[in-house]
């Protein structure tokens, strides 16, 4: 018998009588038609949960771009205590690590004010 035949008859059958079907072929085989997904709901959570974790982020600089002076000026202001030759290493050594964990909201900040002097930065 044909697959298309198959699914053909399948198309007929009530939603108890296709209910049955599966039971009977759970059985027959020694198989569940409920394990994949399952599977897929907890996999799927796990996901949701490693998202809603992330709430530090790195800052590097991966280019100062052509105006170093002002890249090194907004460095000193976004860190807390950068000296003028720490910000000048790390303008000049890129790519650089700004700050391993910042809050989201401060990380973006800092990413935007190096952005505008025309810096390249990405938060992982």
């Amino acid at each position: 018998m044909a697959a298309s035949a198959i699914l053909d008859e399948i198309k007929k059958l009530t939603v108890v009588e296709l209910a049955e079907l599966v039971k009977s072929i759970e059985e027959e085989f020694g198989v569940s038609a409920a394990a994949p997904v399952a599977i897929a709901a907890v996999a799927s959570a796990e996901g949701g949960a490693v998202e809603a974790e992330k709430s530090e982020y790195k800052v590097t600089l991966t280019d100062a771009g052509s105006e170093k002076i002002k890249v090194i000026k907004a460095l000193r202001a976004a860190v807390q205590g950068l000296g003028l030759k720490e910000a000048k290493e790390m303008a000049e050594g890129v790519p650089s690590v700004i700050s391993e964990a910042l809050p989201k909201e401060d990380a973006q900040k800092v990413k935007a004010s190096l952005e505008e002097v025309g810096a390249k930065v990405t938060l992982s």
